[in-house]
């Protein structure tokens, strides 16, 4: 029988940072304090929160572990106070084991503790080389309501679930940790509803919000109440904290009231927002005073420095152009436009010096051999060289412009257009640059600290991608046709299809095994690439661990 005749909760989205325990306190004690003030009686925070997630390795560290001990202990006797108790998310060492625990801390003690049982180890997911994984749950007793905690990979499959409305709950709570994926929002409600329908139980989820290192976390908490209707969703990328009112129906059913629903953002927009707030995490968590990057007049460079303007604000980007012989009066004219246009500083610094000084210095060297692609990687080379230089000297974090489709062939510069620590584009192909590109000329994302109105012009967007190494180049020449391109780049690294099956999709098959062939060689370059946000299924990095030296090829 339901012993009380409602129950309000708190749902607090908010962005830790992986290692801050005092900045990651801080914003729990924050957000409680805002929870009581609006009568909560529990405060529901997300997967790991005091330690930030995912904390990797570092939870293996014994003084971490006793200082992530002390910080909960410490919260713990926050609620001591009468306020609102709260569940919050940390590693916790256990009779020599370590798990992904979630606490109830409440009364002033730490009244309840279930562990993770579900440990992904997946794409970018490493859970079983840190922690043990946790029995099956029972539910947690809580001001009279049995409250069913799943922590998030818990909800993927149906045992814990199963378990949890067997041994009584009434109500499932799923702190999180998921990463953004385009269209990952519908997959994570649509687990939800399977089980809700399964348990005919409502449930909470609340998920983390924020940039850590390649991944970013999107938000949208939501609830579901028993009848799979959306009660209530929070904001994406976004820091929100939500009060959500229960009470039992007529058959003691728990259900929430009807709260405010914030449509969640698609297609373009929502991976233009989960770029800018990942490389604005990446460089003020880093604690770098800005960005420098190079603006070639090309599309990459204008939507990475519109990106940069956006997440940082103008005054914090600083552009360089830096011009080749080969560099056309259209790159010059638009590079300077997208610069009004976004209002960042832009330097120029002609490379023609150094090109004429590495011919010299190399010219015995080279000695009867023909100009070829070495010449045009040391003009790559020599605008890395003058980035870093810039770096070093001001402290500007470099931010690399290359996207997905040239990381995934090769069509980059070790140690030249590579240059950097961070590339928002990396995981970015050509033809999603271009529909990006578009969508910012004509919007202003929420929370953008850039200009409203077009962010470059349209002739940036029209004409055909050169790299400008040579006279006459395009990289449609070297490459093929991106929107052929980026389909069997697509079916290759995220579907890892086979080459007829790319072929029958309409593509020439001996361009199908060229392309193959050269996402092959290029591995030993993408290991060496800064890291950059994570926006598709199999990004470059731990979604994907190819070995170097590898001798196995197929053209099948």
């Amino acid at each position: 029988m339901t012993t009380t005749n409602s129950l309000v909760l708190a749902l607090a989205q908010i962005n830790p940072t992986v290692g801050d325990l005092a900045g990651n306190v801080a914003r729990i004690r924050k957000t409680r304090t805002e929870a009581r003030a609006g009568g909560a009686h529990l405060v529901v925070y997300s997967e790991l929160v005091v330690a930030g997630y995912p904390p990797e390795d570092l939870v293996l560290k014994p003084a971490f572990q006793r200082a992530v001990r002390e910080a909960v202990e410490g919260l713990a006797r926050d609620t001591a106070d009468g306020g609102p108790a709260m569940l919050v998310g940390a590693p916790w060492a256990d009779n020599g084991k370590l798990y992904n625990a979630a606490l109830l801390l409440d009364g002033g003690k730490i009244a309840a503790t279930r562990y993770k049982h579900e440990l992904p180890n997946y794409g970018v997911f490493d859970e079983k080389r840190v922690f043990a994984s946790g029995p099956l749950p029972g539910p947690v007793a809580f001001r009279g309501v049995r409250l069913g905690v799943m922590v998030c990979e818990d909800m993927w499959y149906p045992d814990v679930a199963e378990c949890l409305v067997e041994s009584g709950a009434q109500i499932l709570v799923v702190p999180n940790g998921s990463p953004f994926e385009t269209d990952k929002l519908d997959e994570r409600i649509g687990l939800a509803v399977a089980r809700v329908s399964e348990t005919g139980l409502p449930l909470v989820y609340v998920n983390q919000v924020g940039g850590q290192d390649e991944l970013v976390f999107d938000g949208a908490s939501f609830v579901l109440n028993a009848d799979r209707q959306l009660a209530m969703q929070m904001p994406a990328f976004a820091e929100a904290m939500r009060i959500v009112e229960w009470t039992p129906d007529a058959a003691e059913k728990w259900r929430c009231a009807p709260a405010r629903i914030d449509k969640p953002p698609e297609g373009a927009e929502a991976i233009y927002r989960a770029l800018m707030l990942g490389l604005r995490d990446y460089v003020n968590k880093n604690r770098f005073p800005g960005v420098i990057l190079g603006l070639s007049g090309g599309i990459d460079s204008a939507l990475t420095a519109a990106l940069a303007v956006d997440a940082l604000g103008a005054d914090r980007v600083h552009a360089v152009m830096m011009p080749s012989p080969y560099t056309s009066r259209e790159s010059l004219d638009d590079a300077a436009e997208v610069a009004r246009l976004l209002g960042v500083r832009l330097d120029t610094a002609p490379i023609k010096p150094a090109m004429d000084a590495f011919a010299a210095m190399l010219a015995p060297l080279f000695k009867g051999a023909n100009a070829d692609i070495t010449e045009e990687n040391i003009q790559s080379r020599a605008r890395g060289l003058t980035l870093m230089a810039l770096s070093n000297k001001f402290g500007h974090m470099v931010v690399s412009t290359g996207n997905k489709s040239e990381m995934s062939v090769g069509y980059a510069t070790l140690y030249g257009d590579m240059c950097g620590g961070f590339a928002v584009l990396k995981d970015v192909y050509k033809m999603t640059v271009f529909a990006l590109c578009e969508w910012r000329n004509g919007n202003l994302p929420a929370g953008a600290l850039g200009p409203a109105g077009p962010a470059m012009p349209r002739r940036v967007i029209t004409k055909p991608p050169t790299a400008e190494l040579k006279p006459d180049q395009t990289d449609e020449a070297a490459l093929g046709p991106y929107a052929k391109l980026d389909d069997i780049l697509h079916c290759l690294v995220e579907k890892e299809m086979p080459a007829a099956d790319i072929a029958a999709r309409g593509h020439d098959a001996a361009f199908v095994a060229r392309v193959r062939r050269m996402v092959d060689a290029a591995e030993y370059k993408r290991r060496q690439a800064a890291p950059g946000v994570k926006i598709t299924r199999r990004a470059f990095g731990r979604d994907r661990r190819y070995p170097i030296t590898n001798g196995f090829r197929t053209e099948s």
